[in-house]
């Protein structure tokens, strides 16, 4: 196994993957970054960049992107992109608030590490859709509530219990780029392996790329003082090598954050609504004005906060929605390969974190 790609997450699953296009003469690599038909890639030789034109796609779940594995053609000038190899996972919205097209954010990762600023209340409706992508994904999400200096105790102790609140099954830290506070355990979490920071800009996610590669790689701004927001400082998905093994995925500030075909991550992310509605008296409750309502029951009782109810049925609508414009079974078969692939590549890395 070649030692720069094993350092970017080439593993022997891979090399099973890529014998076919190796008989070809093709060449491994994964994807960097992507600059409208060209990519910028590590190969075992270094980096390169290559035309991606030859594997251009009607369908936007399967372009090129930051993350990918590819098959190369290097005999030639410019280098071509030939094939792309099966993603474990990918991390993918919707496109578009007017059509029904999916964007991948990030393919074949391990973490998704939510970014959160403190400067301003965090908006826990965007935190839950962040999540859902993230767990429909196959990958393990994170949230990290940033720049948390600029909130004293006990302010933020109620500000991580409303966001561990709103993400039940996914670890919360309360960090600080200025102060280092909560970084090491963060990091702790995230050895070995591909991770992606997502996030709105002025959250910290290049702050954070440039602690976990130990260099500033990446372009950082202060955010503005009027309202706590950041200005755009990363413009494309970056993949960089994180010192120890592994590598970190940063990504620009993200506005808009659709649902695309995600019912299974929304599920995971309102699991205390998803076991109450097992106790409503018909099975088909839609937790509106049904008689014998659990889920209803338990508002009206003060266990379940009406802000969760209300967004999770936001977050369902708009997900149905999409996937009445698309391709269920296509779309679900690719799922359960991602989460195949990824849990391979998990239990593949847990063994040689057991090994070391």
């Amino acid at each position: 196994m070649n030692s720069t790609l094993s350092g970017y997450g080439w593993d022997s699953t891979l090399d099973t993957d890529f014998a076919p296009h190796a008989a070809r003469g093709l060449v491994p690599a994964r994807v960097l970054r992507v600059h409208g038909t060209l990519c910028d890639a590590i190969t075992g030789e270094g980096p390169v960049r290559a035309d991606i034109s030859p594997v251009t796609s009607p369908d936007p779940t399967r372009w090129v992107c930051t993350g990918d594995w590819a098959a190369l053609d290097t005999t030639g000038d410019p280098v071509l992109v030939r094939a792309l190899l099966p993603r474990r996972s990918a991390i993918v919205r919707n496109g578009s608030s007017k059509r029904s097209d999916g964007q991948v954010l990030a393919a074949n990762v391990d973490h998704v590490v939510v970014a959160v600023s403190l400067a301003t209340d965090p908006d826990l409706g965007r935190v839950e859709r962040f999540l859902a992508l993230a767990w429909e994904s196959g990958a393990q999400p994170l949230v990290a509530l940033t720049k948390s200096d600029l909130v004293p105790e006990p302010q933020l102790g109620h500000l991580v219990a409303d966001t561990q609140d709103a993400a039940p099954g996914v670890p919360v830290f309360a960090v600080s780029a200025a102060t280092g506070a909560g970084l090491g355990a963060l990091t702790a979490c995230l050895t070995g392996g591909t991770t992606v920071l997502l996030g709105q800009s002025g959250t910290g996610k290049s702050t954070l790329a440039n602690v976990l590669t130990g260099r500033d790689t990446q372009l950082v701004r202060t955010i503005r003082d009027a309202d706590g927001k950041g200005r755009h400082t990363t413009t494309s998905r970056d993949l960089l090598p994180v010192p120890g093994g592994g590598v970190v995925i940063d990504t620009p500030g993200l506005r808009g954050v659709g649902m695309y075909d995600a019912e299974s991550g929304v599920e995971r992310v309102f699991t205390e609504i998803e076991e109450l509605a097992r106790e409503c008296r018909f099975h088909d409750c839609a937790h509106t004005a049904e008689p014998g309502c659990a889920v209803l029951g338990a508002v009206e009782d003060g266990e379940l906060a009406q802000r969760r109810l209300d967004s999770y049925r936001k977050l369902l609508r708009e997900n149905a929605w999409i996937a009445s414009r698309t391709d269920a079974r296509l779309r679900a078969e690719q799922r359960r390969e991602w989460k195949r692939r990824a849990a391979v590549g998990q239990a593949r890395s847990a063994a040689k974190r057991g090994g070391a």
